[in-house]
């Protein structure tokens, strides 16, 4: 038996095996990264650079007011991690123009701080999530660290800065013609509210009201609507996405947050009874193809990593638990709202990251 089971081992090839450990190495400096980037960012590192100018350790300890040893070090990774770049002669760093873009420019959709900061946030909860998975129970959005919540919204809101009003909402049949007149609109699950805020400072002649299970969230976006002056046509309540209160909208939106929901069944039943005989469920996810080996990419990467830490565990939090995923797919998102009484589900439009559904009734 032990002769046989040595004969059906595969031989190890040695390059093979180190040039694996060297990407675990830049595995491991990747996540290092995560907390390093967080770490620039609300430093005001990257800010203090975004100039271009060359700058020294010592010099970038005086315009943030840190420690040089932690100015040095910082450096001296993004140096080696190609996010910053180095002179030898000068001993001088500099931040280039397309970096300073992505972790400075907020109105840009490639801003990334958020992206970083919602990741460190999920990983800081990998310990619990393993005893929730032994327990087969999950841990509930609420539960999660700050840096989750607002780093979700620093991530998402310039992509719906740049795509939602100028793409998403004009590939709806009809629905901008609608919100120029002034609609009735429901933002279930609106988490800070960014999309919300978007969309009535679009249209003023629309009233908006945003519903989101989180206490804090709701917290937060009643304050973003006041600072951004529409808080006249947009208010924000805490309700379930199955039990928030309202009928006859002529638009409901999903932003990013179906996969998350314990009964999305539930929730599209709810969306239908308190729809319009005309209106449209405009329900947006993280892009993903119908089949799994469709996501083997970096971005059905980073998506999988976050509905294994993140997402699932969320779902499993609720009743139901029916735990979708971040990449359940156009196909599998379409079955859930034709179980909950749609008849009409169909990609409008898509970014790298999104697809955008119109939901018909």
């Amino acid at each position: 038996m032990t002769e046989q089971k040595e004969q059906t081992v595969a031989a190890v090839d040695l390059d093979k095996l180190m040039a694996f450990v060297f990407r675990c190495i830049d595995e491991v400096g990747a996540t290092l990264n995560t907390g390093l980037v967080v770490m620039g960012d609300k430093l005001g590192y990257y800010r203090a650079m975004a100039d271009g100018a060359p700058i020294s350790p010592a010099q970038l300890a005086e315009r943030t007011g840190t420690g040089e040893p932690y100015a040095r070090e910082w450096l001296n990774n993004q140096a080696a991690g190609g996010i910053v770049a180095y002179d030898p002669e000068t001993r001088a760093y500099t931040l280039p123009p397309e970096q300073a873009v992505a972790f400075t420019d907020e109105t840009s959709p490639a801003y990334v701080p958020g992206l970083f900061q919602i990741a460190l946030g999920t990983v800081q909860d990998a310990a619990t999530v393993a005893e929730r998975a032994r327990a087969r129970t999950g841990l509930g959005w609420d539960a999660r660290a700050g840096d989750v919540h607002e780093g979700c919204e620093r991530f998402f809101r310039p992509t719906y800065s740049a795509h939602l009003v100028a793409e998403w909402l004009p590939a709806l049949d009809g629905v901008v013609d609608k919100l120029r007149r002034g609609a009735r609109v429901a933002d279930v699950a609106c988490g800070f509210g960014a999309s919300t805020i978007i969309m009535a400072e679009a249209f003023p002649r629309s009233t908006f009201t945003g519903f989101d299970y989180h206490a804090g969230s709701i917290a937060t976006a009643r304050e973003r609507a006041e600072q951004a002056g529409v808080a006249d046509r947009v208010r924000f309540e805490q309700a379930t996405a199955d039990a928030y209160g309202g009928t006859g909208y002529d638009l409901v939106t999903t932003f990013d947050a179906l996969h998350d929901m314990g009964d999305p069944v539930g929730a599209a039943r709810h969306v239908r009874a308190s729809l319009a005989d005309d209106g449209t469920w405009m329900v947006v996810e993280p892009i993903a193809g119908d089949k799994v080996e469709d996501n083997f990419n970096p971005v059905g990467r980073l998506y999988y990593g976050f509905s294994t830490l993140l997402c699932t565990p969320a779902s499993l939090a609720q009743d139901v638990g029916l735990a979708l995923g971040t990449q359940a797919g156009p196909a599998r998102i379409g079955a859930v709202v034709v179980d909950g009484g749609f008849t009409r589900c169909a990609v409008a439009a898509a970014t790298p990251f999104n697809n955008v559904l119109e939901v018909r009734p």
